[in-house]
């Protein structure tokens, strides 16, 4: 078949239009920018576009579809050709859908924990040598790509609530429709998208009636909300979890289990209850405790969630990818129990729309109890990308409710402050977190700059 990928540069868009080549198909792109990883990958199968910048003359009715990513607005003129032209339009999870309609759908849905659940099933799976489609919205150890596209009878999809598209702005897991699913918790975000958090859980509960009748949900029984929502499930098999019964150890922790304890290479609270949900998803699919348990001893996490930058016998440094107040509560949490007797650095960069947002700011209330040098990171760029007015180091001390919060919005002083802290505290372990990149910081130079 012939396809054509609109925003063909985007961290899934870009899988895609790998995979559609892999599997026989000829395949096009365009995008107005496209930064690394995607620019690589793309180079190196042969999909980069000749030039950046959008051009109707592409779009042409030897064309079968075209798949459009949310990067591509409306008045997008390639877009608007196909639809004058009458070509088969999807967004990317329609065309997910319309891969995997014949498969056994396994949908991962959350406001936090949805990729390390995801890649805790593809992992365990894996081991398994089981065979199965996936898309998961991070790198996980052991898989070339993020998404995969074959014959395997079951699809393994990260289901986020993000809109589809510039246009129909409808939350992408609502097109999944699956028979297996699980929804990790909501913690309110996207507040550009969800103006209000009523409107934000309506998706969840749309997402429950999504899913095929007599399918399996599994949700995270201690979130209050979440527990509110699953009472209007009707025609499902509805089980609730908790986090896995676990011990620490001298060398970290292990599952306890009625046979047996398996040790684990990953930490904190919030993997425990992200364990638990795979632990059913993978049951449901067929697999055994023994199968289970023996293949997440050795899965590491995703990349960039709870990432091990630099360890020594008097620091650990972890690098992590929340944004949101429930997760950089989880991901902190983490880190204390890790470690409760060694002080804490901890630094979050204000970087989605959301955490730069004055009404939302207040959120994060909390975030930082019980971090001994607590740490927020903004740049005046990211206001200026996301349109929005620039908060005051004041305001941030105030939604944060930390009188002992350093803001920084350059990275050298960002940089000099940390390095100032090595030179009086000789152990204690860094976390820093963002959805970014702190001004264009990479973590193993901050690692070498610091240790």
């Amino acid at each position: 078949m012939n396809f054509h990928i609109v925003a063909c540069g985007g961290s899934v868009m870009h899988q895609l239009t790998i995979q559609l080549k892999r599997l026989g198909h000829h395949v096009t792109g365009s995008d107005d920018e496209i930064f690394e990883p995607a620019l690589s990958n793309l180079k190196v199968h042969n999909l980069l576009p000749e030039e950046m910048g959008w051009n109707a003359e592409r779009i042409t009715k030897n064309l079968d579809a075209v798949i459009v990513g949310m990067h591509a607005h409306a008045d997008n003129p390639e877009w608007l050709k196909a639809k004058d032209l009458g070509l088969k339009i999807y967004s990317y999870p329609e065309f997910i859908y319309e891969h995997s309609k014949n498969k056994t759908r396994v949908a991962i849905a959350g406001s936090h924990g949805k990729t390390t659940i995801t890649g805790m099933v593809m992992h365990v799976l894996k081991q398994n040598n089981k065979a199965f489609d996936f898309l998961v919205g991070a790198k996980l150890e052991g898989f070339e790509y993020s998404v995969q596209l074959s014959d395997a009878p079951i699809m393994i999809i990260e289901a986020d609530e993000y809109p589809d598209s510039q246009e129909t702005k409808i939350p992408k897991f609502l097109y999944y429709k699956p028979q297996i699913a699980c929804i990790s918790g909501i913690a309110w975000d996207h507040i550009n998208i969800f103006p209000t958090f009523e409107n934000y859980v309506l998706q969840f509960e749309k997402f429950i009636e999504s899913m095929e009748q007599n399918g399996h949900l599994f949700y995270n029984q201690d979130d209050k909300t979440l527990c509110d929502l699953i009472t209007k499930a009707q025609n499902l098999n509805v089980s609730g979890y908790s986090a896995h019964e676990h011990l620490k150890t001298e060398d970290g922790f292990e599952l306890v289990t009625k046979s047996k304890n398996y040790t684990v290479q990953i930490f904190g609270e919030h993997n425990f209850y992200n364990i638990n949900a795979a632990y059913h998803i993978c049951k449901t699919l067929g697999l055994s405790n023994e199968e289970f348990y023996t293949a997440i001893q050795t899965f590491k996490g995703a990349a960039k969630r709870l990432q091990l930058i630099h360890k020594s016998d008097k620091n650990i440094f972890y690098f992590d990818f929340a944004h949101a107040p429930s997760k950089v509560k989880a991901t902190v949490n983490a880190m204390k129990e890790l470690s409760p007797n060694r002080k804490l650095v901890a630094c979050l960069e204000l970087h989605t729309y959301s955490s730069l947002n004055k009404e939302f700011l207040k959120e994060y209330k909390g975030c930082f109890d019980g971090v001994d040098f607590p740490i927020v990171f903004y740049s005046q760029h990211s206001f200026e990308m996301k349109r929005l007015p620039e908060v005051s180091p004041r305001e941030i001390l105030l939604a944060f409710g930390n009188g002992e919060l350093k803001t920084f919005n350059q990275p050298q002083q960002l940089l000099t402050y940390l390095k100032r802290i090595t030179q009086f505290e000789k152990e204690f372990n860094l976390l820093m977190m963002t959805s970014g990149n702190f001004g264009g910081m990479k973590m193993e130079d901050v690692a070498k700059f610091l240790f």
